[in-house]
């Protein structure tokens, strides 16, 4: 029998994660039996997975990039690739304005609405540890984020995912030093990371195996700790209008691809959507970018140089779903609580999320600190702030899980688009776990 597809074990995991955790709701005790003993198991898949990505950006952009021989065919991918991902952010930041603008989902707020909102999630440590963070950036000097890609101790940056921009720096220093250094010197160095590239990936491709009862559970605990249904409820013109949105980001992504590289849509989606799909699991970008990078070499047929640089740059500052997200919640909020936004208030919320983006960290709940500070730079007051947040607290963890997807898929296209403009666009050639596996 021809073994299922790994993106449809997937699917199946999640759909059933949801069910029970739905029938869970409904047996005494059931939330508390998930958290207990079915949760952890899709914390450990995640953990996994942020336990190999340090190793795999370390190896794969050293490999990749000493692979170069030319520090120009470096400049030339690394330009192209902020360049796309700058574009690629506006765009996705314009699609938020336009149709934020169009449904204006914040007229259909109740006063009676708010107050519950208010109510119930002014004062909770989610909203205010998101303020508490958003002033802690805003008072850094403006090159700080150039001070903090810059680590002062390797070892210390590689103990935390959150200094991904410095294990970047460091790993992109080395290779280049690599290609300066004697070829016979250098030779063995070479061989160490290309051999540690393979093993992780192999230990990605291990790590898979349990994807599907991973999110099984991580639905699941989702289903049972979600907020009063009633509340969602009458969030449901907001959260349509920021899933829509993020629906045509996707749309724009996969004409971009079909113009630009001529390879299928469809066949790209089904390339990635473990990748994806795990992305909606994890709601985390940082954890799913060891999937992203071998779904992108192996399935798609992006070669590793170019591959080891993008996905985790893109998964540091590309943010196309959370710029999106964070220009309709802006404005829904300032339309909620009847705060008048002018044509060059939305201007600023175009360049400010752009600019967040880049130094948002690619972790749950990130897009709410960066909403923030696009929120105090269009002048809404301080005394609202908390209110703003709290008419989106509720739904922002399912729309947290699918703007991350569209930020995966974000990386992926760019990705693809930088291994064209270079030609580094190949033929996937897939690897299987046991390949090198004697019974």
């Amino acid at each position: 029998m021809r073994k299922l597809a790994l993106h449809w074990q997937i699917l199946i995991g999640m759909l059933a994660g949801i069910i029970f955790g739905f029938i869970m709701l409904q047996v005494d005790g059931g939330k508390q039996i998930i958290s207990d003993w079915i949760y952890p198991f899709g914390k450990i898949f995640v953990n996994l997975l942020k336990l190999i990505a340090i190793p795999l950006i370390l190896a794969s952009l050293i490999k990749g990039v000493s692979d170069l021989k030319d520090i120009s065919k470096f400049s030339r991918i690394g330009g192209r690739t902020i360049g796309i991902y700058l574009v690629t952010t506006v765009v996705a930041v314009a699609i938020g304005l336009l149709l934020v603008n169009v449904v204006q989902p914040g007229e259909g707020v109740s006063e009676q609405t708010l107050n519950r909102l208010t109510e119930a999630y002014a004062s909770d440590s989610g909203v205010t540890s998101k303020i508490s963070e958003a002033e802690r950036q805003q008072g850094m000097g403006p090159l700080q984020f150039l001070v903090d890609m810059v680590p002062d101790n390797i070892f210390g940056a590689a103990t935390s995912n959150g200094n991904m921009l410095q294990v970047i720096f460091f790993a992109i220093f080395f290779g280049i030093c690599l290609l300066l250094v004697d070829e016979k010197k250098s030779a063995v160095i070479k061989d160490f990371f290309d051999g540690l590239n393979e093993v992780v990936l192999k230990m990605v491709d291990l790590i898979m195996l349990i994807a599907p009862y991973a999110v099984f559970a991580l639905l699941a605990q989702v289903i049972v700790t979600s907020a009063d249904p009633d509340i969602l409820g009458a969030l449901v013109r907001y959260a349509l209008t920021v899933f829509f949105g993020l629906m045509i980001m996707i749309g724009v992504y996969l004409i971009i691809i079909y113009f630009f590289t001529g390879r299928s849509p469809l066949g790209f989606l089904k390339a990635i959507s473990p990748a994806q799909l795990l992305a909606f699991s994890t709601s985390s970008s940082a954890a799913t970018l060891p999937v992203t990078m071998e779904r992108v070499e192996e399935h798609v047929g992006v070669e590793k140089e170019v591959v080891s640089f993008v996905c985790p740059v893109g998964a540091t500052i590309n943010m196309d779903g959370t710029s999106l997200y964070q220009a309709i919640a802006a404005v829904f909020i300032a339309q909620a609580l009847s705060f008048p936004l002018t044509f060059n208030d939305q201007l600023t919320i175009v360049v400010t999320a752009t600019l967040a983006s880049i130094g948002s960290a690619a972790v749950p709940g990130a897009g709410m600190v960066m909403l923030v500070i696009v929120l105090e730079s269009i002048g809404l007051p301080a005394e609202k702030l908390a209110i703003g947040l709290a008419l989106i607290f509720a739904v922002d963890r399912p729309l947290d899980m699918c703007r991350t997807v569209v930020n995966v898929t974000g990386d992926a296209t760019v990705s693809m688009l930088v291994a064209k403009s270079v030609g580094k666009l190949g033929t996937p050639k897939v690897k299987n776990w046991d390949d090198n596996y004697q019974k």
